[in-house]
């Protein structure tokens, strides 16, 4: 570690012990956390027993209908919480709100479930040039990071890319975001063999992370594991 590196870090312990953090939800003294104890025990969490393809809720943690009717191109998913509030509130001042701290927070969340994950490579969701200079960061990316400095799996954010400038799937009804994504995603490498994990934030339909798994499939990968922070469950 050189001398610029170890001052840099000084200065950012120094910075936590002297400046204490509030908790975002409750604005009592979280310490150097962004969450107080209490208020990240509240976060919703997804049921024990759900799906293990498309992790919805279902009785003994069976195959849902869906996946059995349609079966998707990924192998597993697995999420941290239900995508509800407070954290639909916490991802959208992430995405939106430019709060990147929150993204190292929910990237130590997600790299508690990748622990003990066997996978080649971390792929996280790209966004469309357009859609990343208007954001200025692609938050799965950030996610990705936290994740990678856990497993150990290196990140390759350059083989797959979005080609295809896509209507926002939050403004679409569940049935057309599968149509939406057709096609948006490039694959420019060769993944014979491979295991994958693509990362995202919030799984809604699966609609997006579902092509970009056929995508990777189609290029060589034998394995798809979905690793988000949250899943939402249909109303």
């Amino acid at each position: 570690m050189t001398i610029l590196t170890q001052s840099a870090e000084l200065v950012r312990r120094s910075c936590k012990r002297l400046l204490p953090q509030d908790c975002l939800l409750c604005g009592a003294a979280s310490g150097t956390t962004l969450l107080c104890p209490a208020c990240a025990t509240d976060l919703p969490r997804l049921p024990a027993t759900r799906c293990p393809l498309c992790a919805l809720p279902t009785p003994g943690g069976s195959v849902c209908g869906r996946c059995l009717t349609a079966p998707p191109h990924y192998d597993a998913t697995l999420a941290v919480y239900r995508y509800a509030f407070p954290i639909d509130k916490l991802v959208q001042a992430f995405k939106y709100g430019h709060r990147l701290a929150l993204g190292a927070w929910f990237g130590s969340r997600l790299a508690e479930l990748a622990k003990d994950f066997h996978a080649d490579l971390i792929v996280p969701m790209p966004l469309h040039r357009l859609r990343l200079r208007e954001r200025g960061f692609n938050q799965a990316l950030e996610l990705a990071r936290a994740v990678s400095r856990c497993s150990r799996i290196p990140i390759d954010a350059r083989t797959c890319t979005r080609i295809r400038q896509t209507a926002t799937q939050a403004d679409l009804p569940w049935r057309e975001r599968a149509g939406n994504v057709r096609g948006a995603f490039h694959c420019a490498t060769d993944l014979t063999g491979k295991r994958l994990v693509l990362v995202d934030d919030v799984m809604t339909t699966g609609a997006s992370l579902n092509e970009l798994a056929r995508t990777v499939k189609l290029h060589g990968a034998v394995e798809v594991t979905l690793l988000t922070l949250a899943r939402a469950l249909p109303s």
